[in-house]
């Protein structure tokens, strides 16, 4: 049997899919007997105007009424419950995928921008919502259109010929709405995507807009999207809704004129007016498949569209196999020939760079913009895989590590820090549902922030919106870094960990890094500033991608750094800068 990290995104949909089989099935049953009664409606009128009319008989007519109620009634049965179980199919399948699909997203959200990662759960649910859709069911009662033709054509061969032909033209229309409206359909969700991304950005960033004068500038911008996804979204509605009327407009010509042809071999004495009446419904039963698939084609063309999308991310994406635990590793990193290119791109940013880190030892990584900085704390958070080299945590790569587990042992304070919305006791917790106090304080104390939040409104239950609020970017960098040392890890990664923080700030860094060497932890800061290595012992030197220097701190500053009596300076003081 194929393992599941050898399937293809596609199977992998289709296997979620095949677990609701049982489902279709049972839809399927129900359809057929819903189709079945369908027939109720025609037999009804041939009835009604071939026996009851000619014989005047209300007691036939009642009997046939009471019959055709309970019929009804229970085709009202059928159609709900096939209904209900469709929707439950959807909702099946969506559940089962929520968390494959919510994980490759962020998997692969974290390391490219790629549009099918952005849009991962959108797609999903639109899956969802065609499965639960009319026009699934409708998609079941299809095989009986050629039946319920034929069945016409019972009645009288000519009245079956006009109903074939009615039926050609309307799936003529059918694969022509398909045909027609599937680029125009793609171009007005990409550009409604788009509007909606540039409208998160710009409430995201309002105050940097509103501050600087850009508003007028950003309603251009985002203007301009949107108008170009309401046009790409009414020419796209304008096709849809063209063949939509033309199929409307053609069903209900054929009814009537089924009912003239009809009464004109009723003249000729060919057929009874009962068979007449019949055939005009049945007719229309037969075509309201069609109608229903050619006006809910939109949706149907976004499940598509939703389900290619999926398919790509995940293969792109495959499951991660589930790994053996490892004891809690000890503050030891090795970095082994590492070399690093960033996805998407085909140059190195990191080329074979070798050091280690022991426990209780500060290393800081320096060197100029571009450098490589980043680049080294992605990889050693296992964020970036190595296209060259090891990294080791205490003998092991950082790949024997579930993620999760490697998040628990490794504190990372990203470049650039985001908080989310909910408490800062949640944003400490890692978004925990239900943190651990006890933790969070021990955290917040070992950042030396806990000071900070006590004095806030609501101390560790203030709520805080994404972004940070009204948090300023010192205090948003202090409880980010009190989230870093949630949960004990064992190493550290700082990457401009004082870029936004104040004299005091940066002592409560200081102070932190210092508890973390003194607790056997491991620290490694990228930095510019010369207060953010105060308390480091070793400094690794990044030039190009490459290391160009590693060893003792002041033995390193000496040989190739020009402000080495600045940082001492800055070390005596204490780490102010």
């Amino acid at each position: 049997m194929t393992s599941k990290s050898h399937l293809h995104g596609a199977e992998e949909l289709r296997m979620a899919r095949r677990q609701s089989r049982a489902l279709y099935w049972f839809v399927a049953l129900f359809s057929f007997f819903a189709n079945m009664l369908m027939l109720t409606g025609p037999l009804y009128m041939l009835q009604v105007y071939d026996r009851v009319l000619g014989s005047r008989s209300e007691q036939t007519l009642v009997a046939l009424s009471l019959l055709v109620v309970f019929l009804y009634g229970i085709m009202g049965i059928l159609d709900y419950t096939r209904g209900r179980v469709m929707a439950r199919a959807g909702a099946r399948f969506q559940a089962q995928l929520d968390h494959r699909v919510f994980n490759a997203m962020v998997r692969r959200s974290a390391v490219a921008q790629d549009p099918v990662a952005q849009t991962g759960l959108a797609d999903l649910e639109s899956v969802q919502r065609f499965i639960s859709s009319p026009v699934t069911m409708s998609l079941f009662d299809l095989p009986w259109t050629p039946i319920f033709l034929a069945g016409i054509a019972i009645f009288h061969p000519w009245l079956g010929i006009m109903a074939l032909a009615g039926g050609f033209v309307l799936i003529i229309i059918t694969v022509l709405n398909q045909l027609f409206s599937r680029k125009p359909t793609f171009h007005a969700a990409v550009a409604a995507n788009r509007a909606t991304l540039i409208g998160d950005e710009i409430r995201n960033e309002a105050e940097t807009i509103q501050s600087m004068g850009m508003r007028g500038a950003a309603f251009a911008r985002w203007n301009g999207a949107r108008e170009t996804s309401l046009v790409d979204g009414l020419g796209a509605s304008d096709i849809v809704g063209s063949f939509s009327t033309v199929t409307k407009t053609l069903r209900l010509f054929l009814q009537s004129a089924m009912l003239g042809l009809g009464a004109y071999l009723v003249l000729l004495g060919e057929i009874t007016p009962g068979a007449m009446i019949a055939a005009s419904i049945l007719l229309g039963r037969a075509l309201a498949p069609v109608e229903m698939i050619v006006n809910q084609w939109q949706v149907a063309q976004r499940a598509m569209k939703g389900w290619s999308n999926l398919a790509e991310l995940l293969e792109k994406v495959p499951p991660e196999q589930p790994r053996m635990p490892l004891p809690k590793p000890k503050a030891k990193l090795d970095v082994q020939a590492l070399t690093v290119v960033p996805p998407g791109d085909t140059r190195a940013q990191l080329k074979t760079v070798s050091f280690s880190v022991q426990p209780g030892q500060a290393v800081g990584v320096i060197g100029p913009s571009g450098s490589g900085k980043s680049t080294l704390a992605k990889a050693l958070t296992g964020l970036w895989r190595p296209a060259g080299g090891t990294v080791r945590l205490d003998g092991a790569s950082l790949d024997q590590y579930d993620p999760d587990v490697l998040g628990q042992n490794i504190g990372y304070l990203p470049q650039r820090v985001q908080l989310f919305e909910g408490t800062i006791a949640e944003n400490i917790a890692r978004l925990s549902g239900s943190p651990d106090a006890k933790k969070v304080v021990e955290a917040a104390k070992k950042a030396a922030v806990h000071d900070m939040i006590v004095q806030l409104p609501n101390g560790y239950d203030t709520r805080i919106a994404s972004g940070g609020g009204r948090l300023s970017g010192g205090q948003m960098q202090r409880i980010a870094l009190a989230r870093a040392l949630y949960d004990d890890p064992v190493i550290v990664i700082l990457d401009e960990p004082n870029s936004n923080l104040d004299n005091e700030g940066s002592q409560a860094l200081n102070q932190a890094i210092r508890s973390l060497k003194e607790a056997g932890k491991s620290v490694l800061i990228m930095a510019h500033r010369p207060a953010a290595i105060a308390e480091c012992d070793l400094l690794l030197v990044l030039d190009n991608g490459q290391a160009v220097a590693f060893g003792p701190k002041d033995q390193v500053l000496k040989e190739r750094v020009t402000n080495h009596q600045t940082i001492q300076q800055t070390k005596a003081l204490g780490g102010v800068r």
